[in-house]
């Protein structure tokens, strides 16, 4: 891309000012809306400071692509999410065979043919953004992935097995021929690819794999994929260890997970897991790495992907992040005295610290409210739903069963008196992306001086030290007035004879705009 030139420049006033903003809420997160012209003018000096407290330590959580062979890591310098989020409820789906009964199948023998067969490995050569350098992109890489069948010629892989993709094959087991692929939908918040393949003769005598329900503590789960290590198909076996909302370290998102003890490697990421009865009840798709745990992978559960296929037939494509949020900081009420001054009687609901400028939340609840109910299930003191027979999830479970634009009533308590209310849940607004749409960040450059919106991607590329403290506080912790709100920074200061200087100025962030008329 050129570089645009302006004839004439406004100048700029440096000046340091305090974000007034305060914490965000842990609702899931969603991509936002990006603008394609900045404009110019004062500049808040916030230089390349440390602060220990602000800075994300590495993540746990890695996401299993192979790259090059070697263990790729995802996101895992960025922070998870903490709020509630939800489960989808079990359905027979009319196109991608989701089965809600029990069918009975004996467990047999793994080397069936017809059941190892859709499974198949994913090459993928990707191009990321360079964020630093927003007209260039990085240098390609390849790395390797699985994928599996789910019928009317569709694949189902992990999003971050595709992501920055120019070029996407698959090639099944058996067979020296790979087979270009075409990218359908990724689902970033919750780690879901959709492929096609157009080619006939991929899909010769190839039989999909039939989703089966939610599994229960201790069922057996054998995973499948093509991990590091060979170029075949790897089997793991194991159990299932627990069921709860889980951190997803690419997304950056909390939603179900199903925790088990087999192996996933590095290539596993987008493979399915399979009961005894050879239905698929999730994909592969993190592991979580520490000296202090062993053998602990995650699997998205089935009522995840149901959600995110279903959101894809509503609209033809995958909503930017389908999976909405209320839009709300919540506080935990187990403290008595609390409850007893909030004059809520019984031992329940949540209590409503902040909500979200851009949220309907915020023309409904009010700060004090107690959230006791959500959509006539009753909401425990520590935040926490019924879950099945007697277990118990993270309110933010029934969320996550919702899609963009759906309703939910809510029962709260207002100064002691109950009432019922109804929100429209959205997706949230982020100030500072976690991910760009579209992949490509915008900028604009006037006068060697390149500006560009402050994003997580960016702040990662940077490093946080050169980001400086003032906007590491707006990146954690503020909040979007409207959506399509960005906060953009003086990136860089290309050096000119119309900035001598300013060639030393990075990462600054721009005060306030001013409408500029730019002739070329």
């Amino acid at each position: 891309m050129s570089m645009a030139v302006a004839a004439s420049y406004s100048f700029f006033v440096l000046r340091s000012t305090v974000n007034p903003h305060g914490s965000a809420s842990g609702c899931p997160p969603c991509l936002a809306t990006r603008q394609s012209s900045i404009g110019v003018l004062a500049l808040k000096a916030t230089g390349p400071k440390e602060i220990r407290n602000l800075k994300r330590g590495p993540s746990p959580f890695h996401c299993n692509s192979n790259a090059d062979g070697i263990s790729a890591k995802g996101d895992t310098g960025r922070s998870q999410p903490t709020a509630f989020k939800s489960l989808g409820m079990e359905i027979r789906h009319k196109e991608f065979q989701f089965d809600s009964i029990d069918q009975q199948i004996e467990p047999g023998d793994l080397q069936d043919e017809a059941f190892l067969n859709a499974v198949v490995k994913v090459y993928c050569t990707h191009t990321a953004p360079n964020y630093s350098l927003p007209w260039h992109r990085q240098r390609q890489y390849t790395s390797t992935g699985s994928a599996f069948m789910i019928g009317e010629g569709k694949l189902l892989t992990s999003a971050h097995c595709v992501e920055h993709g120019t070029q996407v094959k698959v090639k099944r087991r058996g067979d020296d021929t790979k087979y270009v692929a075409k990218v359908l939908a990724r689902g970033v918040d919750c780690d879901i690819a959709l492929l096609s393949v157009e080619s006939g003769e991929f899909w010769k005598e190839a039989e999909p794999l039939h989703f089966g329900r939610l599994p229960h503590l201790k069922d057996a789960v054998t995973v499948v994929g093509y991990p590091l290590g060979g170029d075949t198909i790897s089997v793991t076996k194991g159990v299932v260890s627990r069921i709860e909302v889980t951190s997803y370290a690419h997304g950056s998102s909390d939603l179900l997970g199903i925790q088990i003890d087999a192996a996933i490697n590095p290539g596993n990421s987008g493979g399915p897991a399979f009961n005894d009865r050879r239905e698929c009840i999730g994909v592969a798709f993190q592991a979580y790495r520490s000296e202090e745990a062993e053998n602990i992978g995650y699997v998205i559960p089935t009522t995840v992907v149901s959600h995110f296929l279903k959101d894809y037939e509503r609209n033809g494509k995958y909503t930017v992040n389908g999976f909405p949020s209320l839009g709300v900081l919540l506080q935990k009420l187990e403290n008595p005295a609390l409850r007893e001054c909030l004059k809520v009687q019984s031992n329940e609901g949540v209590l409503v610290r902040r909500a979200e400028p851009t949220s309907d939340a915020n023309n409904v609840l009010k700060e004090g409210d107690v959230i006791v109910s959500f959509d006539n299930v009753h909401v425990g003191c520590e935040g926490t739903v019924p879950f099945r027979s007697n277990e118990r999830i993270a309110f933010c479970y029934l969320i996550s069963q919702k899609f963009a634009g759906d309703v939910a009533e809510l029962g709260i308590i207002r100064a002691g008196k109950f009432m019922q209310v109804q929100v429209v849940l959205n997706p949230r607004v982020h100030l500072v992306p976690r991910h760009i749409d579209g992949g490509q960040p915008s900028f604009f450059i006037i006068a060697g001086l390149v500006f560009t919106p402050l994003s997580e991607p960016l702040i990662e590329e940077e490093r946080e030290d050169s980001i400086g403290v003032k906007l590491l506080l707006k990146a954690r912790h503020s909040l979007a007035r409207f959506k399509g709100e960005q906060t953009v920074i003086l990136s860089q200061v290309l050096a000119n004879d119309v900035n001598i200087g300013y060639e030393s100025m990075a990462n600054w962030q721009v005060g306030f705009l001013s409408t500029l008329i730019i002739t070329c």
